[in-house]
């Protein structure tokens, strides 16, 4: 006996008609048939959903032959989604063969829907948490200090103290200037040739792997350089004393 196509084909409509009320276009050709379902996700945690149109057309002799799908439309599906859901009509199409399958086909994509509208909000934490993983590094990496040589660091050590130096001079000039305090030639002299010799030790011994951080001084136009004996109100505390 003969498979009558065209009966099978046109109730299969009529049923999908019934099924799908408000989401079933009435045909849009006759020859061939073709008409269009638009499938919508349940509502998710914060009401939002995910929908996709689909077109199929009838082959002559469907269901024996493959229908003829696509996605005509979608709303907030991303690009994957959209590839996710034409593997998986591919898959039922082939599973089905011989059967009137759109109910099927259709039933599978409102699963996956389902699926995607529940996987907003893991997508959303996901991408949040990566967004504060990437600022963190970013973070780190501002104040992770600049790994220099020896060589470099000495160069940068030198201009350091040579400010250093310049404050602490104009510091005791005006000191003397003041009649508080004198230095002899012997004093200045020590004073410069202890910070050039000052870290060359700790820096031979610890090698390539030094790390500054120049944030962690001050500028140098900030520093208050005072000594405590200068201070009216130091007053040494006898360490000697229980």
């Amino acid at each position: 006996m003969m498979t009558d196509y065209s009966e099978e084909q046109r109730n299969e409509l009529e049923a999908l008609e019934s099924i799908y009320p408000d989401s079933f276009t009435a045909v849009l050709s006759e020859n061939p048939t073709t008409f269009t379902i638009t499938v919508t996700s349940e509502a998710g945690e914060n009401g939002e959903t995910v929908q996709t149109t689909l077109k199929f057309t009838y082959r002559e002799k469907y269901p024996d032959e493959t229908p003829l799908y696509e996605i005509v439309s979608q709303e907030n599906l991303d690009d994957n989604d959209v590839t996710d859901i034409i593997k998986l009509l591919e898959q039922q199409v082939e599973e089905n063969l011989g059967m009137v399958m759109i109910f099927t086909l259709v039933s599978a994509v409102q699963e996956k829907l389902n699926e995607i509208v529940d996987q907003i909000k893991t997508r959303r934490e996901e991408e949040k948490k990566q967004k504060e993983r990437e600022a963190e590094e970013e973070e780190k990496q501002r104040f992770h200090g600049t790994p220099v040589t020896i060589e470099n660091f000495l160069n940068w050590k030198a201009k350091f103290d040579a400010e250093l130096l310049e404050i602490k001079r104009k510091k005791m000039k005006e000191e003397e200037q003041a009649g508080k305090n004198k230095l002899s030639g012997k004093q200045l002299f020590e004073m410069d040739h202890n910070l050039d010799t000052s870290d060359i030790q700790f820096l031979e011994e610890a090698g390539n792997s030094v790390e500054v951080d120049e944030s962690l001084f001050q500028e140098m136009d900030d520093l208050e350089l005072e000594d405590e004996e200068d201070d009216p109100d130091y007053n040494p505390v006898n360490l000697d004393s229980d």
